[in-house]
């Protein structure tokens, strides 16, 4: 049987030698990020590796940047489905408003288009009057949600190779320190 889970297990401060600042020098960060969550992720990590030897240092830098790597990651996936979203929404409201206009109207309808696929994004009154419209000629979220993930297909395929490889190489890195544990404690043991 499974025991309780300890969500208050206290992390063990393991903070990084000055003599390896320099191998980890701070982050180049996006918009939006804060120092302050890369250096509690970090923190996290160094804690639960509890690096022992320099070879292990290196590899726990290592893993600290792949993680915020593969948080940025899924960050950035998040955000681009949400962009593809009101693309999506903005297609759906093309093939119902532009069906049959006459071509010299065409490029004032777009507009309009584009900015009640705006409104859809920002006011939740419009968003509400939009979702009924788009429902009453067929376009529910399953077909909206469709349209995100055919518009963002390449897109994402790229975010999946991206976190598939942080996650190996972090996988890989994790296997060296336990391998490098293995072998400092097989050659500590009395012959």
């Amino acid at each position: 049987m499974n025991g309780l889970f300890q969500a208050t297990r206290e992390l063990t401060v393991t903070a990084l030698p000055v003599e390896f600042e320099a191998l980890a020098p701070p982050p180049l960060l996006l918009p939006g990020e804060h120092l302050e969550h890369y250096q509690a992720l970090r923190q996290a990590i160094f804690a639960d590796l509890a690096p022992r030897s320099a070879i292990e240092w290196l590899l726990a830098i290592d893993i600290a940047e792949l993680s915020w790597d593969i948080q940025r990651y899924r960050m950035l996936r998040h955000k681009l489905l949400e962009t593809y979203r009101l693309k999506a929404v903005e297609a759906a409201l093309r093939g119902i408003d532009m069906v049959g206009i006459d071509p010299e109207f065409e490029e004032e309808a777009e507009y309009h288009t584009r900015k009640n696929a705006l409104s859809w994004q920002i006011d939740p009154i419009a968003a509400t009057e939009i979702d009924a419209r788009l429902a009453a000629y067929g376009y529910d979220q399953h077909a909206i949600t469709t349209e995100v993930y055919v518009q963002a297909r390449e897109v994402l395929v790229l975010f999946e190779g991206l976190l598939n490889a942080a996650q190996t190489k972090r996988m890989l890195l994790l296997r060296e320190i336990r391998n490098q544990r293995f072998v400092s404690a097989t050659m500590r043991r009395p012959r």
